[in-house]
C-alpha cells in the first residue's frame, strides 16, 4: 500500500531513536557502563549502542533459573562480530583468531550467515582486551551489528568467475563507503585520544540518526547463488558479458524477518531496479538507496522499520524514482542472468590461475575440536604454513584458497590428518546444505532451539531420504530458534521456524536457487510429527515428482497450487 508516514508516526519515535540521537556519536555512557564493577551488565541505554560497535549483550538461558534460585544476577556475557567484507582474511588472522577465541571466548568460532565470524561469551572486562586483540590483526568489529549497514557479502568462491576478485573487491568499497564517520569506536575501545573538534565529524550518509533498522548488501556473481542475493536489503548481481563485467543489476527490499502473529510482519525478497554500467554509479545508487530508507523508514515501530516495509509503503517505483532523483542519473533496463544453483562447492576445486582451493563443511559454522574430529587444531595447522588464505561463505562454510600446486598436498595432508577432508565428504547432501541461526542458549530472543539441535534431527531425516532413494538430492534445509531469519529459513525447502521449546512451524515450496520464499504447511509440530510429515512427503515426492523437479517446486505443485 503506497502512503507516506503520518505526522504521528513521525513524531512517535521508538525510544531507540532517542537514544542514538543523544549518544553523543555512539558512546553513550559506554566507559562508565564498562568500568563499573558491580554488574555484568551494561546500562540499559548502552546495550543499544554498544550494537553499533559489532557487539551483543547476551546471557547463558541455560543458567537463568538456577541464577534465579540463588538470587544471583544473570551470567552475562558479549557477542563480538567481526567486519569483514566479502568473507576473506590472511592465514595469520585466523592464527590471532584462534588464539583470541581461546584466551577471552568460549573456544568457539562461529562462522556467521554474513560471511564473517563471531565470538561468544566474552565478560565485560575482556570485552575492551578482545577487540584491542583484533586491532593488532588489523580486524575490526565497527559497524557489524546496529542501525548501519552490516558486514557486505559477496559470492565466495574464485572458481565461479575470472573476474572474481574484481567483482569481490565491490564488498570492501561498499563497506567503506557506509561507515560511520564516528571516532567513538577509536576512542572507547582503543584508548585513542581525539582531537576534541574532530570528535563528531559530520556523517551526510548517517548524520546523528542513524538507519531505522539494520541493512544488509549482499553481491553475487551467477551462476550460483550461494549468498542468497535477493534476501538484502540491496541486491547487486554482477553481469559479465564475453569475460567482461560489464556492471551490475541492483534491487533493493530483501529481509527475511517476521515475529509470529503479527500479519503486518512479513518475509520479502528484494526488487529489482535496473542495470548500472560503472563503479561510479554503482556505488552512488547504492549510498542514495540508504538515504532514502534513512530519510522514509519507520522510525515510530522497529518491527516495520526495514527497507522491505519503505519499499513497499511507498511503491518500488516510487523508491526507484526517488533513488534517482538524487543520484542524478536512471537506472537502464536489467540485464539477463541465470542462477543454475545456490550451495557451496564443496572439497578440491581448481580456478584459472591454477590456485586450489578446498570448500569444507562446516555444521552450523561452529568451528571446534569434538572427540576424533579436531577442526580448530587442524585448521590452526593449515594457517600456521602459511599456504591458505580463509574464505567464509554465507552457509557458514570455510574455503581454504588461493594455494599453490606445490603446497596442496601440504594442505591436504593436515586435512586428512584431522579427519576434515573424511567429514566433509562423509556429511549427507542434507546436512551440507543446512543452515541453524544461533539461537539457545544465548540468542534472547529465540523460542525454540536450532544449533544445538538442527544436526540430531538430520540424522534422524537421513535414513528416510534414504529408505526413498533421496539421500543425494540437494534439499535445502534450514532452521531458526524464532521467525527473524537469520538462519534463512523462509527461504529454503524446508523451513522449520522456531514457535516454543521444541515445537516450530514446517515452511515449504522454496525453489532451490533463492528466488521464491516459502509458505507455511503446519504449525507447532513436535519432532515426532516433523518426522511423519517429511516422511510422507519424501514417499509422495518420490514416486510423483516430474523429471528434474526439486523437492521446493514439488511441494509448490502438489501442495500450495493444486
Amino acid at each position: 500500500m503506497k502512503h507516506n508516514l503520518t505526522m504521528s508516526e513521525q513524531k512517535n519515535l521508538s525510544p531507540v531513536e532517542k537514544i542514538k540521537t543523544e549518544s553523543n556519536g555512539l558512546r553513550g555512557t559506554l566507559e562508565e557502563s564498562l568500568s563499573d564493577q558491580y554488574t555484568g551488565a551494561l546500562r540499559e541505554q548502552d546495550q543499544q549502542l554498544v550494537k553499533f560497535h559489532g557487539m551483543y549483550q547476551q546471557d547463558d538461558r541455560d543458567r537463568r533459573e538456577e541464577r534465579n534460585q540463588k538470587k544471583l544476577e544473570w551470567l552475562y556475557s558479549y557477542m563480538i562480530r567481526l567486519r569483514i567484507p566479502g568473507g576473506l582474511i590472511s592465514p595469520e588472522q585466523w592464527v590471532g583468531l584462534h588464539h583470541i577465541a581461546g584466551q577471552y571466548s568460549t573456544g568457539t568460532i562461529k562462522i556467521t550467515t554474513r560471511q564473517t565470524v563471531q565470538l561468544h561469551g566474552i565478560l565485560k572486562s575482556q570485552t575492551k582486551p578482545t577487540i584491542k586483540s583484533f586491532n593488532t590483526l588489523h580486524l575490526d568489529s565497527i559497524a557489524a551489528c546496529g542501525d548501519v549497514n552490516r558486514n557486505v557479502t559477496c559470492t565466495s568462491h574464485p572458481s565461479e568467475s575470472p573476474l572474481h576478485e574484481k567483482v569481490h573487491a565491490f564488498a570492501s568499497k561498499i563497506s567503506e563507503l557506509c561507515l560511520p564517520k564516528t571516532t567513538a569506536y577509536y576512542e572507547i575501545w582503543l584508548d585513542e585520544e581525539q582531537i576534541e573538534e574532530k570528535k563528531n565529524p559530520e556523517d551526510p550518509l548517517y548524520q546523528n540518526r542513524y538507519l531505522p533498522r539494520k541493512l544488509k548488501i549482499g553481491i553475487a556473481v551467477p551462476p550460483n547463488n550461494d549468498v542468497d542475493v535477493f534476501i538484502n536489503d540491496i541486491a547487486l548481481i554482477a553481469i559479465i558479458e564475453d569475460g567482461e563485467l560489464k556492471g551490475f543489476n541492483i534491487g533493493a527490499g530483501g529481509g527475511l524477518g517476521a515475529t509470529h502473529g503479527n500479519a503486518a510482519t512479513y518475509a520479502r525478497l528484494a526488487s529489482i531496479f535496473g542495470f548500472l554500467d560503472s563503479e561510479e554509479k554503482v556505488l552512488k545508487a547504492v549510498y542514495e538507496i540508504i538515504t532514502v530508507q534513512r530519510d522514509y523508514g519507520n522510525r515510530s515501530d522497529r518491527k516495520l522499520s526495514r527497507l522491505k516495509y519503505t519499499i513497499d509503503r511507498l511503491g518500488v517505483e516510487e523508491y526507484k524514482r526517488l533513488v534517482e532523483e538524487r543520484c542524478g542519473f536512471q537506472f537502464e533496463k536489467a540485464r539477463s542472468y541465470e542462477f543454475t544453483q545456490r550451495k557451496d562447492r564443496y572439497g578440491w576445486e581448481q580456478n584459472h590461475e591454477g590456485k586450489w582451493y578446498f570448500t569444507l563443511f562446516v555444521e552450523s559454522g561452529r568451528v571446534l575440536d569434538e572427540g576424533e574430529y579436531s577442526l580448530k587444531t587442524g585448521l590452526l595447522r593449515v594457517a600456521e604454513t602459511g599456504k591458505a588464505n580463509f574464505r567464509f561463505t554465507c552457509n557458514q562454510n570455510l574455503i581454504l584458497a588461493d594455494i599453490l600446486p606445490e603446497d596442496k598436498e601440504v594442505i591436504e595432508t593436515i586435512l586428512q590428518e584431522h579427519g576434515i577432508s573424511d567429514y566433509t565428504n562423509r556429511a549427507s547432501a542434507l546436512r551440507k546444505n543446512s543452515i541453524a541461526c544461533v539461537a539457545f542458549n544465548t540468542c534472547s530472543l529465540a523460542l525454540a532451539e536450532a544449533q544445538r539441535y538442527l544436526p540430531s534431527l538430520i540424522t534422524k531425516i537421513e535414513p528416510i531420504l534414504e529408505k526413498y532413494g533421496l539421500q543425494n538430492d540437494d534439499i535445502i534445509i534450514r532452521m531458526t530458534g524464532c521467525p527473524n531469519g537469520c538462519g534463512r529459513s523462509p527461504n529454503a525447502e524446508i523451513g522449520l521456524i522456531g514457535t516454543a521449546y521444541g515445537k516450530y512451524n514446517l515452511h515449504l515450496g522454496g525453489d532451490r536457487l533463492g528466488t521464491r520464499l516459502n509458505s507455511k504447511y503446519k504449525e507447532n509440530l513436535e519432532e515426532a510429527q516433523i518426522l511423519e510429515t517429511l516422511d510422507s512427503l519424501f514417499s509422495d515426492y518420490s514416486k510423483n515428482r516430474t523429471s528434474e523437479e526439486t523437492f521446493g517446486d514439488f511441494t509448490l505443485r502438489t501442495i500450495f497450487k493444486n
